[in-house]
């Protein structure tokens, strides 16, 4: 009797991991200090379900991107990331245009790969951003500095990226904001010290995508001027906010118009009593949270 002899084949499928999802599809997640208000869907959740799994060694990654790194090259449909061997991505974690650089106590931002796009360093010691520091990175869509020590920010430092979209500056020294790129759809700022002498007066007006933005926690004396009617979510808690206008939020000359988009202002831990300025919220759909009493 003939032996029969059977050959099995057995494929390994090795799962792909986008380390960075398109903005369309994941938020990013910013911090809050002291609410419990939702904020739409910026949430902290958000950045730990993408990052979870990369420690500041940049040795441990999850295991679909271990199992990634493992196999095959000419398994991979998504192209590594360039420049590997630049001394960023030996210090950091660098995967397909993510550079991951949290808390591992550099003191500038690090030269980076060309094709960036998302660059996350929070948490480091970084005191002041060049303009040379993004030049040549200009498909950058995502910037994270929580946690830093940032006192300056050179004029014309984000100028080139026309692409960004998210930007945060939150929990650093700040006295005065940059020029912001004109693409910008949220802008986080909190927790730093910034005047209302540090906000030019047009730094919102050109941004027509500007949809969240975040300025609790620092030293305002006023509600920054002309702010575009693409914002939903306003946040001012805890500055030294004293006065507000007709013209704040509404338009004092045209008593029909109203602000459609804007879903929350929160303006509580000022010195302002909301209840004398009634007239400037006439154009809302909901008042301002804060002290009307």
């Amino acid at each position: 009797m003939e032996t029969l002899q059977a050959t099995f084949f057995l494929f390994v499928f090795v799962p792909l991991v986008n380390p960075a999802p398109p903005l369309q599809q994941e938020s990013l997640q910013f911090y809050e200090y002291d609410t419990d208000v939702s904020m739409g869907s910026l949430t902290q959740q958000d950045y730990e379900m993408q990052s979870k799994d990369i420690r500041k060694d940049g040795r441990n990654i999850s295991l679909d991107v271990s199992l990634m790194l493992q196999s095959d090259d000419s398994q991979l449909d998504v192209p590594p990331t360039k420049d590997t061997n630049l001394p960023t991505c030996l210090l950091c974690v660098c995967l397909s245009g993510s550079v991951y650089c949290e808390e591992i106590d550099i003191e500038a931002v690090p030269p980076l790969p060309k094709e960036t796009a998302y660059l996350y360093a929070r948490f480091n010691k970084i005191k002041r951003i060049a303009a040379s520091d993004f030049a040549d990175i200009t498909t950058l869509r995502r910037i994270d500095f929580s946690g830093n020590r940032i006192e300056e920010i050179e004029d014309g430092a984000f100028s080139k990226l026309l692409l960004l979209e998210e930007l945060s500056l939150a929990e650093n020294r700040l006295v005065k904001l940059p020029v912001l790129p004109p693409k910008l759809t949220t802008f986080n700022a909190n927790q730093n010290r910034i005047k209302s002498r540090g906000i030019k007066a047009n730094a919102f007006k050109k941004l027509t995508n500007l949809a969240y933005l975040y300025l609790g926690h620092n030293a305002l004396e006023s509600v920054p001027l002309n702010l575009p009617e693409s914002l939903r979510i306003l946040h001012l808690q805890y500055n030294n906010i004293t006065t507000i206008t007709d013209d704040t939020f509404c338009k004092s000359n045209n008593t029909r118009y109203i602000r459609t988009r804007m879903d929350e202002i929160r303006m509580e831990g000022n010195p302002i009593v909301l209840a004398k300025h009634v007239n400037a919220f006439s154009c809302l759909r909901m008042l301002p949270v804060g002290t009307y009493y």
